[in-house]
């Protein structure tokens, strides 16, 4: 096993040259607007994930990785000349699904603005079911008896 910071600067090493060759060494007609978004290197760096997405259409990302994939070898050779290690990593191109996930999350922002919307509608018209204040209260006594009718101090003052 490989230390994980070793790998982690092999695979950013690896993203600038596979970024580089795909700049300037492929012209393949079909590779469209490609970025290598990541690069994952197995622990004993064997195995190298180039992770991609291409801008455009679904006919346009079909047709990037199948330039892709026609040009692993030429990437793969690119990568052992400017890598310094015993032995250069397998390369396997992987399409990102961030753009799709960017575009869900999205969709559901704005579907949850609309909901919270709709909410504060119906917030402004809704009406308290039973009492607009249903917190029970001390009871005023003397309020009670006077409408009621009762008087204890009429009482008091005939008597003596």
């Amino acid at each position: 096993m490989v230390d994980a910071a070793r790998a982690a600067k092999m695979a950013d090493r690896i993203k600038v040259i596979v970024a580089k060759t795909l700049e300037r060494g492929i012209r393949d007609p079909r590779l469209g607007f490609v970025t290598i978004t990541d690069v994952r290197v197995t622990g004993d760096l064997q195995h190298a994930s180039v992770f991609y997405t291409v801008y455009g259409t679904d006919e346009e990302r079909s047709d990037s990785a199948a330039a892709l994939k026609s040009a692993t070898g030429l990437v793969r050779r690119e990568v052992g000349k400017n890598l310094t290690a015993r032995l250069t990593p397998s390369i396997q191109f992987i399409a990102d699904g961030i753009p799709e996930n960017a575009a869900l999350i999205d969709s559901l922002l704005t579907e949850a603005q609309q909901r919270d919307a709709s909410v504060d509608a119906l917030k402004k018209s809704a009406k308290y079911a039973g009492e607009e204040d249903p917190y029970v209260k001390p009871r005023d006594l003397a309020a009670e008896e006077e409408a009621a009718g009762f008087d204890d101090d009429e009482d008091d003052t005939t008597q003596a």
